[in-house]
């Protein structure tokens, strides 16, 4: 059907689909049973139709969210679309297709296609334009893709326009008022000369002195702030990958096949180094020689054999921790049982103590190793001991010895966080006061004639702070300074020229917006950004009022088949 798009996309992407085929399609089962229970031979699952597609279907599932989930990715270079927002995707995209069925929507042309997939995000570079590396690279996985198949992707394509084409239909021309257009055009274009203070909160360091009454109140009010959390204390068996070291044999063949699977973790040593201090390097540009693999094996040989050696010895480490973990299942021990003990002198294995740890906050023993974390806290006194956990020094094995919940201290035990997190936020409080404050002052001087830079340094003075002054020339939102805060350009929508901002804080410092300058754009029809202005708006109401309708007509569908509630 498209001769193009199937001969190219039978070679392209592996960065892409990588991640797609992590994905796990989102189940949406419909199903209703005669009666209530799990494996009942008399319940039975019943059909629900929806725009051609059968949703008690696991192959329709299948086909819906797969094809929604890749059309998604390919649009947006995203694949973490899952759950509600895979659910309301896939449908939506299903009803559309319904409709450029209905309405009929032609099949895109070769050109068509071409035009569309250089505008998928999948396939922008960092310049946000087409980058025929990264489509080449989605076109060499569908080679040795199992999973998808280069018809499959045709598919998705040509369905895609086709729904574009139908919401654009159903959206209609879409809108744009007046005054809608001028107010987006006046943010974007009009120019700006602004200065800005910037008070710096480090600095600041008025001098507070909580009462007891108040670091009272604070606690109280706060007091799942410092609730802790809770813990478990587990001792380990430690299997070092060092103890097996000596029982690791290797073969030339070995090392030599190893280095050939993995060249990049052997790099040659930098040829600069020995180097006389008068010798030149090589010249840049001289074209490199040859490589010689066997004379690059023999200079990183050593490095080859440790990490083999190593490597080796790590595993015979993980198998002897989960052969000891098999042997404690077998016989059943229980924990500190003369049998248990006596086990563990059999096999010279003495165990260690870690001390009790939260979920969130592993010992440096584990090395925070989240994995080890979780493993210990789904130890309890009926399942003590742990699988072999794979460690970066070999392996190890958790025993249970207490789960401490979670408790609330008394304000005894954590007065002093509590005492400086009542500081620190009454300190952003009174830098928040001082803003107003300074904008005051600032906004008095400017009134007065006094120059930007003049008034800033006399308010700084005047409240013992350090507060920096910049002004930056002419610009528009759409070509605006990159060293401007966020926070600082949202100001804008409500600053005329002459006025101050109230002060915005972010990262520990606060930002006071003085509009030097504003020149307003052209707002007449006649202008070009107007009309393109004026479509983007409508293009964008369309869109909307699409949306809106096919989330409608999705729901009356589902309503169709959708059991009833007892």
């Amino acid at each position: 059907m498209i001769s193009w798009i199937q001969k190219t996309f039978q070679q392209h992407f592996r960065i892409v689909f990588g991640v797609l085929l992590a994905v796990v399609i989102v189940s949406f089962i419909f199903t209703i049973g005669a009666a209530p229970g799990i494996g009942r031979g008399d319940r039975k699952i019943l059909s629900r139709p929806f725009f051609g597609l059968n949703l008690s279907s696991q192959a329709d599932q299948q086909r819906i969210f797969g094809d929604a989930n890749l059309s998604a990715l390919l649009k947006t270079g995203y694949s973490s679309f899952e759950g509600a927002e895979l659910q309301e995707i896939a449908l939506q995209r299903q009803a559309a297709l319904t409709f450029a069925d209905r309405l009929n929507v032609p099949q895109p042309t070769q050109d068509e296609i071409t035009n569309y997939v250089k505008g998928l995000r999948a396939f922008a570079g960092q310049n946000g334009l087409f980058d025929p590396k990264r489509y080449s690279d989605f076109r060499d996985s569908l080679k040795t893709n199992s999973k998808l198949k280069e018809g499959d992707v045709s598919r998705v394509l040509a369905e895609d326009i086709r729904v574009d084409k139908a919401k654009a239909i159903l959206g209609g021309p879409g809108y744009a008022l007046p005054s809608d257009v001028k107010t987006q055009l006046t943010l974007a274009d009009s120019s700006w000369t602004i200065a800005i203070a910037t008070l710096d909160s480090a600095s600041f360091n008025p001098t507070i002195t909580p009462t007891d009454a108040a670091i009272t109140k604070y606690f109280e009010d706060n007091a799942f702030r410092y609730e802790i959390p809770p813990k478990v204390a587990v001792s380990y068996a430690n299997f070092p990958a060092t103890d097996y070291m000596g029982e690791v044999t290797l073969t030339e063949q070995d090392l030599r096949s190893f280095y050939d699977s993995n060249p990049a973790r052997f790099p040659k040593p930098d040829a600069k180094i020995g180097l006389k201090p008068d010798a030149k390097p090589p010249t840049p540009n001289v074209p490199a020689l040859p490589t010689n693999p066997d004379a690059d094996f023999s200079i990183v040989r050593p490095q080859v054999e440790a990490a083999l050696r190593l490597e080796r010895a790590a595993r015979l480490a993980a198998k002897a921790a989960s052969d000891f973990t098999v042997a404690l299942y077998e016989k059943r021990l229980k924990p500190k049982s003369s049998e248990f003990t006596s086990f563990l002198a059999g096999r010279k294995i003495a165990l260690k103590d870690a001390p009790a740890f939260s979920r969130e906050s592993p010992p440096p023993e584990f090395a925070q190793s989240t994995e080890i974390a979780e493993q210990a806290f789904s130890l309890n006194n009926d399942h003590y001991f742990s699988d072999a956990i794979a460690t970066p020094n070999g392996s190890l094995v958790l025993f249970w010895k207490e789960s401490i919940p979670s408790r609330q201290p008394s304000l005894t035990e954590v007065r002093e966080k509590v005492t400086a997190d009542y500081i620190a936020k009454e300190k952003e409080k009174r830098f928040a006061d001082l803003g107003k404050t300074a904008r005051g002052q600032l906004e008095a001087k400017l009134k007065s004639g006094t120059a930007f830079d003049k008034a800033v340094a006399e308010v700084a003075t005047a409240n013992n702070v350090k507060i920096e002054a910049k002004t930056y020339p002419s610009f528009t939102l759409r070509q605006r300074p990159q060293d401007i805060e966020m926070n600082a350009l949202n100001t804008l929508d409500s600053l005329k020229k002459g006025e101050l901002s109230e002060m915005v804080t972010s990262q520990g410092k606060g930002e006071i917006v003085y509009a030097v300058d504003k020149k307003v754009p052209d707002l007449s029809e006649g202008n070009p950004q107007y009309v393109s202005t004026r479509d983007r708006i409508s293009l964008g109401m369309s869109f909307q009022n699409s949306q809106e309708y096919l989330r409608e007509i999705v729901e009356r569908e589902l309503a169709k088949t959708t059991p009833a509630t007892p």
